[in-house]
Protein backbone atom coordinates (compact mmCIF):
# COMPACT_ATOMS: atom_id res chain seq x y z
CA UNK A 1 0.00 0.00 0.00
CA UNK A 2 2.94 1.99 0.55
CA UNK A 3 4.31 2.05 -2.34
CA UNK A 4 0.77 3.15 -4.22
CA UNK A 5 0.77 6.17 -2.13
CA UNK A 6 1.50 9.09 -4.41
CA UNK A 7 1.84 11.97 -2.29
CA UNK A 8 5.19 12.28 -1.65
CA UNK A 9 5.89 12.28 -5.20
CA UNK A 10 3.38 14.97 -6.05
CA UNK A 11 5.33 17.35 -3.33
CA UNK A 12 8.61 16.64 -4.84
CA UNK A 13 7.17 17.49 -8.65
CA UNK A 14 6.54 20.38 -6.79
CA UNK A 15 9.33 21.37 -5.04
CA UNK A 16 11.02 20.19 -8.40
CA UNK A 17 9.13 22.92 -10.27
CA UNK A 18 9.87 25.88 -7.93
CA UNK A 19 13.71 25.16 -7.88
CA UNK A 20 13.25 25.59 -11.82
CA UNK A 21 11.21 28.85 -11.44
CA UNK A 22 13.62 29.86 -8.89
CA UNK A 23 16.57 28.93 -11.10
CA UNK A 24 15.18 31.03 -13.89
CA UNK A 25 14.68 34.46 -11.73
CA UNK A 26 18.30 33.74 -10.60
CA UNK A 27 19.67 33.94 -14.04
CA UNK A 28 17.54 36.97 -15.18
CA UNK A 29 18.51 38.32 -11.97
CA UNK A 30 22.81 37.18 -12.80
CA UNK A 31 21.68 39.09 -16.18
CA UNK A 32 21.30 42.28 -15.28
CA UNK A 33 21.85 42.78 -11.42
CA UNK A 34 24.46 45.06 -10.79
CA UNK A 35 25.35 45.66 -14.72
CA UNK A 36 26.21 48.88 -15.18
CA UNK A 37 25.50 51.29 -18.31
CA UNK A 38 28.18 50.32 -20.98
CA UNK A 39 30.45 53.15 -22.16
CA UNK A 40 29.87 52.36 -25.69
CA UNK A 41 26.51 52.48 -27.73
CA UNK A 42 26.37 49.15 -29.16
CA UNK A 43 27.44 47.51 -26.37
CA UNK A 44 24.23 48.47 -24.66
CA UNK A 45 21.80 48.29 -27.74
CA UNK A 46 23.79 44.26 -27.69
CA UNK A 47 23.13 43.82 -24.06
CA UNK A 48 19.46 44.82 -24.18
CA UNK A 49 18.80 42.84 -27.34
CA UNK A 50 20.21 40.00 -26.50
CA UNK A 51 18.84 39.72 -22.95
CA UNK A 52 15.27 40.89 -24.16
CA UNK A 53 15.64 37.96 -26.90
CA UNK A 54 15.94 40.31 -29.56
CA UNK A 55 12.34 40.72 -30.12
CA UNK A 56 10.72 41.57 -33.22
CA UNK A 57 8.48 44.46 -31.29
CA UNK A 58 11.50 46.27 -30.13
CA UNK A 59 12.13 49.45 -31.96
CA UNK A 60 15.92 50.44 -32.03
CA UNK A 61 16.57 53.88 -33.65
CA UNK A 62 20.34 55.30 -33.76
CA UNK A 63 21.12 58.84 -35.28
CA UNK A 64 23.70 61.75 -34.78
CA UNK A 65 23.40 64.16 -31.95
CA UNK A 66 23.21 67.94 -33.25
CA UNK A 67 25.36 68.72 -29.81
CA UNK A 68 28.29 66.87 -31.16
CA UNK A 69 28.07 65.55 -34.67
CA UNK A 70 30.53 62.62 -34.93
CA UNK A 71 28.86 61.04 -31.12
CA UNK A 72 25.99 58.80 -31.62
CA UNK A 73 22.83 58.36 -29.97
CA UNK A 74 19.83 55.28 -29.99
CA UNK A 75 16.46 55.48 -28.23
CA UNK A 76 14.99 51.89 -27.71
CA UNK A 77 11.06 51.14 -26.83
CA UNK A 78 8.72 48.27 -27.58
CA UNK A 79 6.09 49.31 -30.68
CA UNK A 80 2.58 49.23 -29.07
CA UNK A 81 3.84 50.05 -25.45
CA UNK A 82 5.29 53.53 -25.96
CA UNK A 83 3.36 56.46 -27.35
CA UNK A 84 4.60 56.75 -31.27
CA UNK A 85 3.35 60.22 -31.22
CA UNK A 86 5.29 61.36 -27.90
CA UNK A 87 8.32 59.54 -29.41
CA UNK A 88 8.50 61.26 -32.62
CA UNK A 89 7.57 64.42 -31.44
CA UNK A 90 9.20 64.88 -28.23
CA UNK A 91 12.82 63.29 -28.46
CA UNK A 92 13.47 62.38 -32.07
CA UNK A 93 12.51 65.81 -33.31
CA UNK A 94 14.14 67.42 -30.11
CA UNK A 95 17.24 65.16 -30.16
CA UNK A 96 18.07 65.69 -34.23
CA UNK A 97 17.27 69.80 -34.39
CA UNK A 98 20.28 71.40 -34.65
CA UNK A 99 20.69 73.88 -31.55
CA UNK A 100 21.24 77.59 -32.39
CA UNK A 101 23.66 77.46 -29.66
CA UNK A 102 25.81 75.38 -27.63
CA UNK A 103 26.76 76.53 -24.23
CA UNK A 104 30.59 74.79 -24.18
CA UNK A 105 30.07 74.44 -19.95
CA UNK A 106 27.73 71.94 -20.17
CA UNK A 107 28.16 68.39 -19.98
CA UNK A 108 26.47 66.35 -23.15
CA UNK A 109 24.36 64.43 -20.13
CA UNK A 110 23.14 67.50 -18.37
CA UNK A 111 22.95 69.60 -21.82
CA UNK A 112 20.38 66.85 -23.18
CA UNK A 113 18.38 66.61 -19.71
CA UNK A 114 17.90 70.27 -19.57
CA UNK A 115 17.85 71.68 -23.12
CA UNK A 116 16.62 68.83 -25.34
CA UNK A 117 14.60 66.58 -24.10
CA UNK A 118 11.23 68.42 -24.16
CA UNK A 119 8.91 65.49 -21.72
CA UNK A 120 7.69 65.32 -18.23
CA UNK A 121 9.02 62.12 -16.78
CA UNK A 122 13.10 62.02 -17.12
CA UNK A 123 14.97 60.20 -15.51
CA UNK A 124 18.77 58.99 -15.40
CA UNK A 125 20.21 55.79 -14.53
CA UNK A 126 23.31 54.03 -14.18
CA UNK A 127 22.23 50.81 -13.66
CA UNK A 128 20.82 48.52 -16.47
CA UNK A 129 18.42 46.40 -14.31
CA UNK A 130 16.14 49.87 -14.03
CA UNK A 131 16.61 50.78 -17.66
CA UNK A 132 15.13 47.14 -18.96
CA UNK A 133 12.40 47.28 -16.29
CA UNK A 134 10.88 50.68 -17.61
CA UNK A 135 11.32 49.56 -20.99
CA UNK A 136 9.00 46.65 -20.11
CA UNK A 137 6.87 49.23 -18.74
CA UNK A 138 6.44 50.62 -22.11
CA UNK A 139 9.02 53.63 -21.17
CA UNK A 140 11.41 54.72 -23.90
CA UNK A 141 15.36 54.31 -23.01
CA UNK A 142 17.99 56.43 -24.56
CA UNK A 143 21.98 55.57 -24.90
CA UNK A 144 24.78 58.09 -25.73
CA UNK A 145 28.13 56.99 -27.00
CA UNK A 146 30.36 58.14 -24.04
CA UNK A 147 28.01 58.04 -21.16
CA UNK A 148 27.86 55.87 -18.45
CA UNK A 149 24.26 56.72 -18.04
CA UNK A 150 20.69 56.57 -20.30
CA UNK A 151 17.81 58.40 -19.55
CA UNK A 152 14.53 56.44 -19.25
CA UNK A 153 11.79 58.83 -20.77
CA UNK A 154 7.96 58.41 -19.81
CA UNK A 155 6.13 57.33 -23.24
CA UNK A 156 3.32 54.82 -21.66
CA UNK A 157 0.98 54.72 -23.95
CA UNK A 158 -0.92 51.64 -25.08
CA UNK A 159 -4.33 50.92 -26.38
CA UNK A 160 -6.63 50.89 -23.67
CA UNK A 161 -10.83 50.91 -23.29
CA UNK A 162 -12.26 53.57 -22.71
CA UNK A 163 -14.53 54.41 -19.78
CA UNK A 164 -18.00 53.17 -20.28
CA UNK A 165 -20.71 52.47 -17.95
CA UNK A 166 -20.26 49.58 -15.90
CA UNK A 167 -21.85 46.25 -16.96
CA UNK A 168 -22.65 44.06 -13.21
CA UNK A 169 -23.48 46.95 -11.32
CA UNK A 170 -25.65 49.16 -13.15
CA UNK A 171 -27.57 51.13 -11.27
CA UNK A 172 -31.10 53.32 -12.14
CA UNK A 173 -29.45 56.81 -10.74
CA UNK A 174 -26.17 57.36 -10.36
CA UNK A 175 -23.17 57.76 -12.44
CA UNK A 176 -22.46 55.69 -15.62
CA UNK A 177 -18.50 55.68 -15.29
CA UNK A 178 -17.19 52.70 -14.62
CA UNK A 179 -13.14 51.79 -14.10
CA UNK A 180 -11.09 50.54 -16.87
CA UNK A 181 -8.19 48.18 -17.63
CA UNK A 182 -5.78 51.44 -17.28
CA UNK A 183 -4.65 51.89 -13.62
CA UNK A 184 -4.15 55.42 -13.97
CA UNK A 185 -6.88 55.99 -15.70
CA UNK A 186 -8.66 54.41 -12.63
CA UNK A 187 -6.80 56.44 -9.93
CA UNK A 188 -7.35 59.80 -12.16
CA UNK A 189 -11.44 58.61 -12.04
CA UNK A 190 -11.21 58.38 -8.47
CA UNK A 191 -8.79 62.12 -7.81
CA UNK A 192 -11.85 63.30 -10.00
CA UNK A 193 -14.51 62.25 -7.48
CA UNK A 194 -12.20 62.53 -3.97
CA UNK A 195 -10.68 66.52 -4.51
CA UNK A 196 -8.69 65.58 -0.84
CA UNK A 197 -4.84 66.32 -0.57
CA UNK A 198 -4.91 63.65 2.24
CA UNK A 199 -5.66 60.79 -0.59
CA UNK A 200 -2.55 58.83 -0.77
CA UNK A 201 -1.65 56.17 -3.02
CA UNK A 202 0.75 53.46 -2.29
CA UNK A 203 2.50 52.12 -5.36
CA UNK A 204 3.50 47.74 -5.50
CA UNK A 205 4.94 45.54 -8.44
CA UNK A 206 3.74 42.14 -8.17
CA UNK A 207 4.55 39.09 -10.43
CA UNK A 208 8.05 38.30 -10.90
CA UNK A 209 7.37 37.93 -14.49
CA UNK A 210 4.43 39.08 -15.07
CA UNK A 211 5.27 43.10 -13.36
CA UNK A 212 1.64 44.24 -12.64
CA UNK A 213 1.11 47.28 -11.39
CA UNK A 214 -0.77 47.44 -8.01
CA UNK A 215 -1.83 50.48 -6.54
CA UNK A 216 -3.17 50.46 -2.67
CA UNK A 217 -5.55 53.60 -1.72
CA UNK A 218 -6.89 55.39 1.23
CA UNK A 219 -7.52 58.79 3.01
CA UNK A 220 -4.82 59.49 5.70
CA UNK A 221 -6.59 60.41 8.80
CA UNK A 222 -9.41 58.53 8.11
CA UNK A 223 -8.01 55.11 7.36
CA UNK A 224 -6.93 52.61 10.63
CA UNK A 225 -3.26 52.47 11.05
CA UNK A 226 -3.65 49.13 12.19
CA UNK A 227 -5.46 47.92 9.41
CA UNK A 228 -3.21 49.81 6.73
CA UNK A 229 -0.65 48.01 8.07
CA UNK A 230 -1.88 44.99 7.88
CA UNK A 231 -2.81 45.34 4.05
CA UNK A 232 0.61 46.41 3.27
CA UNK A 233 1.62 43.32 4.92
CA UNK A 234 -0.12 41.06 3.09
CA UNK A 235 0.31 42.56 -0.21
CA UNK A 236 4.34 42.77 0.18
CA UNK A 237 3.98 38.95 1.10
CA UNK A 238 2.14 37.76 -1.97
CA UNK A 239 5.05 35.89 -4.01
CA UNK A 240 3.68 34.84 -7.35
CA UNK A 241 5.05 34.50 -11.04
CA UNK A 242 2.23 36.37 -12.13
CA UNK A 243 -1.04 38.60 -11.30
CA UNK A 244 -3.17 38.73 -14.10
CA UNK A 245 -6.50 39.86 -11.92
CA UNK A 246 -6.87 41.52 -8.94
CA UNK A 247 -8.77 37.78 -8.28
CA UNK A 248 -5.31 36.75 -7.73
CA UNK A 249 -4.64 39.04 -4.64
CA UNK A 250 -8.18 38.31 -3.55
CA UNK A 251 -7.31 34.87 -2.59
CA UNK A 252 -3.71 35.83 -0.96
CA UNK A 253 -4.87 38.40 1.20
CA UNK A 254 -8.16 37.26 2.51
CA UNK A 255 -8.57 35.97 6.22
CA UNK A 256 -10.02 32.41 5.29
CA UNK A 257 -10.00 31.08 1.92
CA UNK A 258 -12.23 27.89 2.79
CA UNK A 259 -15.18 30.10 3.92
CA UNK A 260 -17.87 30.37 0.98
CA UNK A 261 -18.13 34.01 1.71
CA UNK A 262 -16.81 36.57 0.19
CA UNK A 263 -14.49 39.22 2.73
CA UNK A 264 -12.98 41.33 0.17
CA UNK A 265 -15.83 43.45 -2.10
CA UNK A 266 -14.90 44.03 -6.06
CA UNK A 267 -16.27 46.66 -7.62
CA UNK A 268 -15.87 48.52 -11.12
CA UNK A 269 -17.58 51.88 -10.31
CA UNK A 270 -15.42 54.41 -9.24
CA UNK A 271 -17.79 56.36 -6.99
CA UNK A 272 -18.37 53.61 -4.94
CA UNK A 273 -14.37 53.47 -4.24
CA UNK A 274 -14.69 56.90 -3.19
CA UNK A 275 -17.52 56.23 -0.56
CA UNK A 276 -15.70 53.32 0.76
CA UNK A 277 -12.83 55.50 1.27
CA UNK A 278 -14.84 57.95 2.65
CA UNK A 279 -15.63 55.35 5.77
CA UNK A 280 -11.97 54.71 6.05
CA UNK A 281 -11.54 51.50 3.99
CA UNK A 282 -8.52 51.24 1.24
CA UNK A 283 -9.28 50.64 -2.46
CA UNK A 284 -6.67 47.93 -4.00
CA UNK A 285 -6.37 48.70 -7.91
CA UNK A 286 -4.72 46.62 -10.15
CA UNK A 287 -3.48 47.44 -13.74
CA UNK A 288 -5.33 45.32 -16.40
CA UNK A 289 -8.42 44.64 -14.61
CA UNK A 290 -11.45 46.91 -14.19
CA UNK A 291 -12.09 45.37 -11.20
CA UNK A 292 -10.54 47.42 -7.81
CA UNK A 293 -10.37 45.98 -4.50
CA UNK A 294 -12.46 47.00 -1.25
CA UNK A 295 -11.18 46.29 2.06
CA UNK A 296 -11.83 45.33 4.88
CA UNK A 297 -15.53 43.90 4.05
CA UNK A 298 -18.78 43.36 6.46
CA UNK A 299 -21.65 40.77 5.10
CA UNK A 300 -24.19 43.68 5.04
CA UNK A 301 -22.27 46.15 2.43
CA UNK A 302 -22.45 43.47 -0.09
CA UNK A 303 -26.04 43.67 0.03
CA UNK A 304 -25.91 47.64 -0.36
CA UNK A 305 -26.14 49.15 -3.90
CA UNK A 306 -24.36 52.61 -4.77
CA UNK A 307 -27.98 53.97 -5.58
CA UNK A 308 -29.38 53.48 -2.24
CA UNK A 309 -27.08 56.28 -1.44
CA UNK A 310 -28.79 58.78 -4.49
CA UNK A 311 -32.17 57.89 -3.40
CA UNK A 312 -34.61 59.13 -0.60
CA UNK A 313 -33.63 56.89 2.41
CA UNK A 314 -37.66 55.41 2.14
CA UNK A 315 -37.11 53.78 -1.13
CA UNK A 316 -33.31 53.37 -0.45
CA UNK A 317 -34.43 51.21 2.94
CA UNK A 318 -37.22 49.56 1.17
CA UNK A 319 -35.08 48.07 -2.01
CA UNK A 320 -32.70 47.20 0.70
CA UNK A 321 -34.74 45.07 2.73
CA UNK A 322 -36.21 43.45 -0.08
CA UNK A 323 -33.00 42.47 -1.13
CA UNK A 324 -32.42 40.88 2.23
CA UNK A 325 -35.77 38.75 1.70
CA UNK A 326 -34.49 37.35 -1.69
CA UNK A 327 -31.20 36.44 0.32
CA UNK A 328 -33.38 34.44 2.73
CA UNK A 329 -35.72 32.76 -0.90
CA UNK A 330 -32.57 32.15 -2.45
CA UNK A 331 -30.82 30.42 0.42
CA UNK A 332 -33.95 28.51 1.90
CA UNK A 333 -36.77 27.93 -0.68
CA UNK A 334 -35.31 24.57 -2.33
CA UNK A 335 -35.00 23.17 1.37
CA UNK A 336 -38.05 24.42 3.09
CA UNK A 337 -39.92 22.97 0.15
CA UNK A 338 -38.39 19.34 0.59
CA UNK A 339 -38.13 19.48 4.16
CA UNK A 340 -42.34 20.12 4.42
CA UNK A 341 -42.98 17.57 1.53
CA UNK A 342 -40.81 15.03 2.68
CA UNK A 343 -40.89 15.35 6.48
CA UNK A 344 -43.94 18.01 7.74
CA UNK A 345 -46.97 17.57 5.52
CA UNK A 346 -48.84 18.11 8.41
CA UNK A 347 -47.74 21.59 8.28
CA UNK A 348 -48.97 22.15 5.18
CA UNK A 349 -52.50 23.40 4.51
CA UNK A 350 -54.59 20.89 3.51
CA UNK A 351 -56.00 22.44 0.29
CA UNK A 352 -52.28 23.17 -0.63
CA UNK A 353 -51.47 19.74 0.34
CA UNK A 354 -53.78 18.40 -1.53
CA UNK A 355 -52.70 20.54 -4.62
CA UNK A 356 -48.97 19.80 -4.41
CA UNK A 357 -49.89 15.81 -4.04
CA UNK A 358 -51.59 16.10 -7.34
CA UNK A 359 -48.54 17.67 -8.41
CA UNK A 360 -46.41 14.94 -7.58
CA UNK A 361 -48.55 12.33 -8.34
CA UNK A 362 -46.85 11.85 -11.80
CA UNK A 363 -43.32 12.59 -10.71
CA UNK A 364 -40.99 9.16 -10.15
CA UNK A 365 -38.55 10.66 -8.11
CA UNK A 366 -38.22 12.00 -4.29
CA UNK A 367 -38.61 15.27 -3.87
CA UNK A 368 -34.49 15.98 -2.89
CA UNK A 369 -33.97 14.49 -6.25
CA UNK A 370 -36.33 16.38 -8.42
CA UNK A 371 -34.98 19.64 -6.87
CA UNK A 372 -31.22 18.79 -7.43
CA UNK A 373 -32.62 18.29 -10.72
CA UNK A 374 -34.16 21.51 -11.64
CA UNK A 375 -31.46 23.48 -9.49
CA UNK A 376 -28.32 21.81 -11.56
CA UNK A 377 -30.28 22.43 -14.89
CA UNK A 378 -30.92 26.19 -13.97
CA UNK A 379 -26.98 26.37 -12.89
CA UNK A 380 -25.73 24.43 -16.43
CA UNK A 381 -27.79 27.40 -18.39
CA UNK A 382 -27.13 30.26 -16.54
CA UNK A 383 -23.47 29.43 -16.90
CA UNK A 384 -24.20 29.04 -20.56
CA UNK A 385 -26.15 32.14 -20.80
CA UNK A 386 -23.06 34.08 -19.57
CA UNK A 387 -20.53 31.86 -22.23
CA UNK A 388 -22.73 32.85 -25.03
CA UNK A 389 -22.30 36.02 -27.29
CA UNK A 390 -24.09 38.89 -26.09
CA UNK A 391 -27.39 39.27 -28.47
CA UNK A 392 -27.73 35.47 -27.76
CA UNK A 393 -27.26 34.96 -23.87
CA UNK A 394 -30.20 36.07 -22.58
CA UNK A 395 -32.71 34.86 -24.63
CA UNK A 396 -31.81 31.31 -24.42
CA UNK A 397 -31.63 31.75 -20.92
CA UNK A 398 -34.92 32.64 -20.61
CA UNK A 399 -36.46 30.15 -23.80
CA UNK A 400 -34.43 27.22 -22.30
CA UNK A 401 -35.73 27.60 -19.32
CA UNK A 402 -39.58 28.12 -20.27
CA UNK A 403 -38.90 25.44 -22.53
CA UNK A 404 -36.82 22.83 -20.11
CA UNK A 405 -40.06 23.98 -17.26
CA UNK A 406 -42.76 23.07 -19.63
CA UNK A 407 -41.26 20.28 -20.55
CA UNK A 408 -40.26 19.16 -17.51
CA UNK A 409 -43.93 19.35 -16.18
CA UNK A 410 -45.43 17.45 -19.54
CA UNK A 411 -43.29 14.63 -18.84
CA UNK A 412 -43.95 14.18 -15.41
CA UNK A 413 -40.35 14.59 -14.07
CA UNK A 414 -41.01 17.29 -11.78
CA UNK A 415 -44.23 18.76 -10.34
CA UNK A 416 -45.32 22.61 -11.44
CA UNK A 417 -44.88 23.92 -7.60
CA UNK A 418 -41.09 22.98 -8.12
CA UNK A 419 -40.81 25.10 -10.98
CA UNK A 420 -42.15 27.74 -9.39
CA UNK A 421 -39.87 27.32 -6.47
CA UNK A 422 -36.56 27.20 -8.39
CA UNK A 423 -37.75 29.85 -10.45
CA UNK A 424 -37.92 32.34 -7.38
CA UNK A 425 -35.02 30.86 -5.97
CA UNK A 426 -33.46 32.40 -8.85
CA UNK A 427 -34.72 35.44 -9.10
CA UNK A 428 -33.70 36.21 -5.42
CA UNK A 429 -30.11 35.48 -6.20
CA UNK A 430 -30.14 37.64 -8.89
CA UNK A 431 -31.53 40.40 -6.70
CA UNK A 432 -28.03 40.51 -5.23
CA UNK A 433 -26.05 43.82 -6.33
CA UNK A 434 -22.60 41.48 -5.83
CA UNK A 435 -22.21 38.57 -7.90
CA UNK A 436 -19.38 37.01 -5.27
CA UNK A 437 -22.04 37.08 -2.20
CA UNK A 438 -24.52 35.37 -4.98
CA UNK A 439 -22.58 32.54 -5.61
CA UNK A 440 -22.10 32.06 -2.34
CA UNK A 441 -25.79 31.39 -1.85
CA UNK A 442 -25.53 29.06 -4.80
CA UNK A 443 -23.17 27.15 -2.95
CA UNK A 444 -24.95 26.74 0.70
CA UNK A 445 -28.27 25.95 -1.24
CA UNK A 446 -27.26 22.56 -1.56
CA UNK A 447 -26.17 21.32 1.55
CA UNK A 448 -29.07 22.92 3.11
CA UNK A 449 -30.92 20.41 0.34
CA UNK A 450 -29.57 17.98 1.54
CA UNK A 451 -29.71 18.61 4.94
CA UNK A 452 -33.75 19.45 4.54
CA UNK A 453 -33.83 15.59 2.82
CA UNK A 454 -31.84 13.77 5.40
CA UNK A 455 -33.76 15.18 8.53
CA UNK A 456 -36.25 17.51 7.23
CA UNK A 457 -36.45 20.88 9.02
CA UNK A 458 -34.21 20.39 11.59
CA UNK A 459 -31.64 19.55 9.39
CA UNK A 460 -32.34 22.88 7.83
CA UNK A 461 -32.12 24.90 11.42
CA UNK A 462 -28.80 23.15 12.21
CA UNK A 463 -27.74 24.21 8.62
CA UNK A 464 -28.44 27.31 9.67
CA UNK A 465 -26.78 27.60 13.11
CA UNK A 466 -23.56 26.46 11.44
CA UNK A 467 -23.80 29.22 8.88
CA UNK A 468 -24.39 32.16 11.85
CA UNK A 469 -21.51 30.34 13.86
CA UNK A 470 -19.06 30.59 10.51
CA UNK A 471 -20.18 34.42 10.21
CA UNK A 472 -19.54 35.28 13.71
CA UNK A 473 -16.35 33.46 13.98
CA UNK A 474 -15.34 35.18 9.91
CA UNK A 475 -13.06 38.43 10.10
CA UNK A 476 -12.17 40.48 7.39
CA UNK A 477 -8.73 42.34 8.47
CA UNK A 478 -9.12 41.92 12.08
CA UNK A 479 -13.34 42.93 11.59
CA UNK A 480 -16.20 41.07 12.34
CA UNK A 481 -17.96 40.10 9.68
CA UNK A 482 -21.38 40.40 11.05
CA UNK A 483 -20.50 43.78 12.75
CA UNK A 484 -22.71 45.91 13.11
CA UNK A 485 -25.21 43.39 14.12
CA UNK A 486 -22.80 41.55 16.14
CA UNK A 487 -21.01 42.65 17.64
CA UNK A 488 -23.97 45.05 17.91
CA UNK A 489 -22.90 49.14 17.23
CA UNK A 490 -26.16 51.68 17.25
CA UNK A 491 -24.76 54.35 15.74
CA UNK A 492 -23.40 51.50 12.12
CA UNK A 493 -26.78 50.31 12.18
CA UNK A 494 -27.77 53.31 10.88
CA UNK A 495 -27.00 52.06 7.59
CA UNK A 496 -26.60 48.54 7.61
CA UNK A 497 -30.07 46.68 6.86
CA UNK A 498 -31.90 49.33 6.40
CA UNK A 499 -30.89 53.11 5.60
CA UNK A 500 -31.29 56.28 7.92
CA UNK A 501 -31.69 59.64 6.50
CA UNK A 502 -28.25 61.33 5.71
CA UNK A 503 -28.19 64.31 8.57
CA UNK A 504 -28.81 61.45 11.12
CA UNK A 505 -25.82 59.57 9.57
CA UNK A 506 -23.19 62.43 10.67
CA UNK A 507 -20.05 59.88 11.77
CA UNK A 508 -18.48 57.39 10.24
CA UNK A 509 -18.98 53.92 10.94
CA UNK A 510 -17.16 52.75 13.99
CA UNK A 511 -16.97 49.17 13.02
CA UNK A 512 -13.58 50.30 10.77
CA UNK A 513 -12.21 52.39 14.01
CA UNK A 514 -11.27 55.29 11.59
CA UNK A 515 -9.31 58.13 13.21
CA UNK A 516 -11.59 61.16 11.75
CA UNK A 517 -15.12 60.14 13.10
CA UNK A 518 -17.04 63.23 12.22
CA UNK A 519 -18.22 63.54 8.60
CA UNK A 520 -19.88 66.49 9.14
CA UNK A 521 -22.44 68.44 12.24
CA UNK A 522 -25.68 67.46 12.04
CA UNK A 523 -28.10 69.41 9.68
CA UNK A 524 -31.06 71.51 11.28
CA UNK A 525 -34.22 70.88 9.85
CA UNK A 526 -35.93 73.82 7.96
CA UNK A 527 -38.97 74.99 9.27
CA UNK A 528 -41.44 74.57 6.43
CA UNK A 529 -43.75 78.11 5.56
CA UNK A 530 -43.18 80.27 2.83
CA UNK A 531 -41.75 83.88 2.58
CA UNK A 532 -43.02 86.53 5.23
Amino acid sequence: MRKAFIRPKKVKEMRKQEQLHKQSERKLKERTENVKVYPNLQDNVTFVGTTLGDSGDLITRKFKIPYNPTREAAIMYFDGMADSAIVDEFILHSLTVEPEKVDEKYKIVQWLEDRLLHIGETKRSRNMEDMLAALLYGDTILYVDGCEEGFILGTKGWKHRGVEEPNIEAVVRGSREGLTENIRVNSALIRRRLKDPDLRLISYTLGKRTKTSVAVLYIEGIMDEKTLDEIKKRIEGISIDGVLESGYIEEFIEDNTWSPFPQVQGTERPDACVAHLLEGKAVILVDGTPFSLIVPAVFSQFYCSPEDYYSRFLISSLVRGIRFISFFIALLLPAFYIAFVSFHTEMIPSKLSIAIAAGRSTVPFPSVIEALLMEISVEILREASIRLPGPIGPTIGIVGALVIGESAVAAGIVSPLMVIVVALTTIGSYANPSYTAAIAIRILRFPLMIAAATVGLYGVMLGLILIVLHLVKLKSFGVPYLSPITPFKLRDAKDSLLRMPWKWMNERPQTFSPGDNKREGQIKPQKSGGPS
